[in-house]
Order: C-alpha cells, then sequence, then structure tokens
C-alpha cells in the first residue's frame, strides 16, 4: 500500500516537473525581440524601417520651422508700422532683408513694388506681388508636410505588398514539401502578417502629424496675411490699425 502511495506520488511529482519543462519551453519560444520580428519580417522591413526614421525627422523639423514665432515675428510690427506711418518704404525694405523669415520675405515682396512706383504707389500691384510671395513661401515649407502624407500612403502599401510576398512564399513552401513542416509556413504567414502591421503603425502617426502641421500652418498663412494686410493699409491710409491701438487710443477715437 505504501509502495502503491509512493509511486503515485513520485509520478505526479514528475508530471508536474515535465508540465513545467514544458511551459517554460513554450514561453521561451513566445519571446521575440524587435531583431527578430524585422527578420521575420523580410526584405519590406527595411524600407519600412527607413520610411519610419523619415518620418520621426520630418516631425521633428516640422515642430521646429512652422513654430508661428518663428514664421510671423510678431514682435516685429510696431517698428514696421512706425516705418509705414511715416511712409520710409526703402527702410522697412532693408529691415525686412537684415531679418529673413517669411514674414519679411513676403512683407518685402510688396516693399520692392512700392519702390517701383513710389510717387504713385499701385497697390494692386502690390497685393498681386505679396500673393506671388506668400505662394512661394507656402510652397517651400509645404514640402516637408507633404512628405509625412507621402509616407502615411505608401507605408501601408508596402506592407501590403510584403503581405503578398510572404503569402505567395507560403503557398510556394505547402506545394512544394506540403504540410510536413508547419514551421516553415508559419514563418511565411508571419512575415505577411509582421509587414502589414508595421505599414499601419507608421502610416497612421505620419497621417495624424501631416493634418496638423497642415491645418497649424494653414492658420499661420491666415494671420500673415492679417499682418500685411495692416502694414499696407497704414501706408496706404496714414493711419494705425485700430487692432495695434492701445486703450488711451481707443478713448481718443471715441471721443471723436
Amino acid at each position: 500500500m505504501k509502495k502503491g502511495i509512493l509511486s503515485m506520488a513520485l509520478l505526479l511529482v514528475a508530471g508536474s516537473v515535465f508540465a513545467q519543462g514544458d511551459i517554460e519551453a513554450a514561453a521561451a519560444a513566445q519571446q521575440t525581440n524587435l531583431w527578430q520580428l524585422i527578420k521575420t519580417g523580410g526584405w519590406s522591413m527595411w524600407p519600412l524601417g527607413g520610411f519610419s526614421f523619415f518620418m520621426v525627422a520630418l516631425i521633428i523639423q516640422n515642430f521646429i520651422s512652422l513654430r508661428p514665432k518663428t514664421l510671423l515675428h510678431t514682435e516685429q510690427m510696431p517698428e514696421l508700422l512706425d516705418m509705414m506711418l511715416n511712409k520710409k518704404c526703402k527702410t522697412a525694405l532693408i529691415y525686412c532683408r537684415e531679418h529673413p523669415s517669411m514674414f519679411a520675405n513676403t512683407f518685402g515682396a510688396g516693399l520692392e513694388r512700392c519702390l517701383d512706383g513710389e510717387d504713385n504707389i499701385d497697390f494692386a500691384k502690390v497685393k498681386e506681388s505679396v500673393e506671388e510671395a506668400s505662394v512661394e513661401q507656402m510652397t517651400k515649407l509645404m514640402k516637408p508636410i507633404d512628405y509625412l502624407s507621402i509616407i502615411g500612403v505608401s507605408s501601408p502599401m508596402l506592407g501590403l505588398l510584403g503581405t503578398v510576398s510572404g503569402m505567395i512564399k507560403a503557398f510556394h513552401t505547402m506545394g512544394a514539401q506540403g504540410m510536413g513542416k508547419p514551421e516553415l509556413l508559419a514563418a511565411n504567414i508571419g512575415e505577411a502578417l509582421i509587414t502589414t502591421a508595421t505599414g499601419l503603425i507608421i502610416a497612421i502617426p505620419a497621417m495624424f502629424f501631416f493634418f496638423f502641421f497642415k491645418k497649424s500652418f494653414q492658420k499661420t498663412l491666415a494671420t500673415l496675411g492679417r499682418n500685411i494686410g495692416f502694414l499696407f493699409d497704414c501706408l496706404q491710409t496714414g493711419k494705425k490699425p485700430v487692432s495695434f491701438m492701445d486703450l488711451e487710443a481707443l478713448k481718443q477715437l471715441d471721443g471723436e
């Protein structure tokens, strides 16, 4: 009786040990690192990796270069307003060229037309020149934003191409070796799934930041046009815009 109980106990202990070993082996097999995923994903993971690094670089660049403070330089407005009130177009143009920015370059293009007809300024031509310069500046600054859109559209397509490549390999494996080696078939299917997931992981933030930077830049352009309009209105009328008047000046204006 005692021998039977002892034998059962030994069998239970041995079973638990073997079961624990199987669980640990399965857990070890399931643990994969990034490099293993990249190798499993196949050739398409390399261009997708390039897209991911390029996307991060573009996001950082846009955060730095598209700041409203960098593009608009609103701190220059009071000084330029005084120049426009005193009809100092040449001084203002020199100031713009000494402090280049999107705002200064666009405003300077309009000032050049003012100097061409200094005695009789054609403000229609000035407006046309400002619009041309703003389009030129916008095209230059929109390039890094548009690249994000290209990455957002191309990444899922490249991932899908990797998926198709992995499925072709899986069917080729099935045709050549049958179902006798499921580990080879699993590797091909893993390649197909990983590339699709990677493409989407890259595309989602790329499209999010594309629309984020695009809307922010459009708002900056609207503010740019408004500020330049104030400056040329000041030059044309000889009066300071109401938006830049302090409270005392507004009260005096109300009293008149």
